[in-house]
């Protein structure tokens, strides 16, 4: 289960602190799932969901 990952392990991968990991997973802002009080988030849905969010943000600048 490699790709599962820890609050603390999303916020060291996308340089975030881990207080806007939370924030993002209870408002539903990012991808993740509760289990008990943890935090869980698979890796492979946080690539995809940074990529389009990366998209989002830069696709003014990359039409022509």
């Amino acid at each position: 289960m490699d790709d599962i990952m820890t609050l603390e392990e999303v916020a060291k991968y996308l340089k975030f602190k881990p207080q806007t990991i939370y924030t993002w997973a209870n408002e539903g802002k990012i991808p993740a799932a509760k289990l008990g009080k943890e935090w869980r988030f698979k890796k492979s849905v946080i690539d995809k969901w940074f990529i389009q969010h990366i998209d989002e943000k830069f696709s003014k600048f990359m039409e022509k």
